[in-house]
């Protein structure tokens, strides 16, 4: 396999390409992996290749998957005017130039796996939610739905689409966890709001298997057809396009994430932070810490993925 992956490097990227690799040598098939990226000299491990943009668009290389991971973090700021603009930028362009190299290229990848989020729902409480769900409107399904129907345009090429709607990642590398790590560990962690939210989560173990599960899927079943397909999505073609929820089938509320870490780094979490102080210090950005999604992977599980980590317990527990 010819595996192309924008935001290689990064916190899923990453992980990808590693188990990838690893699954491949014990399997002794041939891999080869190249990170795209607009830093030459960025660091990689010797064994993946590197790509910038302009070279992707001079390339005359084929790819036999592209995965599309490129994004600015929804949470790492302030959702400000300027910030939502670098935002929607940062999924747009990259996404674009992959659509580019997709349409020129003379031999078409056999998948495109492009990135979006479970913020696509919108605010809907503990109301259970499928690929086959709703929305309602807001700024985070704005954000997903424009990535999701730009992505969508690959298929106008004859290439099929896999979009998958990432939860919470449960890992101490980064993300969420490693980000309230210190402050727990200071016995300072506390609940948000109510802590009646619910988080959907899933464990960075389980995304990478589920991502890798959808890709060999697909390419053994080009046409899709023993797929379920309560999670297709609508086309200007025949050619296959299918959501995938990367969600535990276990969501917890704030409170039971909050207590099981505690538990699980043996530190007290007596604090609370109130909502009316949640929305003072991140405005319009404290929905994706107040307003709680209880969002399900029942695609992925009707096409017979089998999680290793189901429930929070093991995601703390078993991390690797």
């Amino acid at each position: 396999m010819n595996i192309l992956i924008s935001g290689g490097s990064g916190f899923l990227g990453s992980a990808f390409s590693r188990e990838l690799m690893t699954r491949y040598r014990i399997q002794n098939k041939e891999l080869q992996i190249t990170w795209l990226t607009r830093d030459s000299s960025q660091a990689h491990p010797d064994d993946i290749a590197m790509m910038t943009y302009d070279e992707l668009a001079r390339t005359d290389k084929s790819f036999d998957v592209i995965l599309n991971l490129a994004g600015a973090g929804i949470a790492d700021s302030r959702w400000s005017d300027t910030r939502k603009e670098q935002l929607m930028a940062s999924r747009v362009k990259p996404t674009e130039s992959l659509l580019a190299f997709i349409a020129r290229s003379s031999a078409k990848p056999k998948l495109l796996v492009s990135g979006s989020a479970i913020g696509w729902y919108g605010t809907q409480g503990d109301k259970p939610l499928t690929e086959s769900s709703g929305f309602e409107t807001d700024f985070a399904h704005k954000l997903c739905d424009d990535w999701e129907q730009l992505a969508l345009k690959a298929t106008e090429h004859g290439v099929p689409v896999a979009i998958v709607r990432t939860g919470v990642v449960i890992h101490p590398d980064g993300g969420m966890l490693g980000k309230l790590l210190t402050p727990f560990k200071m016995g300072v962690g506390g609940q948000l709001g109510d802590g009646k939210q619910i988080m959907s989560w899933v464990s960075r173990e389980d995304w990478v298997g589920a991502a890798i599960f959808i890709i060999e899927k697909s390419l053994a079943d080009p046409a899709n057809t023993q797929m379920i397909n309560n999670n297709s999505l609508k086309t200007t073609n025949d050619t296959p396009a299918l959501v995938y929820n990367l969600t535990a089938p276990n969501p917890v509320t704030n409170h039971t994430f909050t207590k099981a870490l505690g538990s699980w780094l043996d530190r007290p979490t007596f604090f609370t932070l109130p909502e009316f102080l949640l929305k003072l210090m991140f405005g319009e950005m404290s929905t994706l810490l107040i307003d709680g999604q209880k969002v399900l992977p029942q695609a992925l599980q009707d096409a017979g993925y089998e999680f290793k980590q189901p429930t929070f317990k093991q995601a703390l527990e078993e991390q690797n």
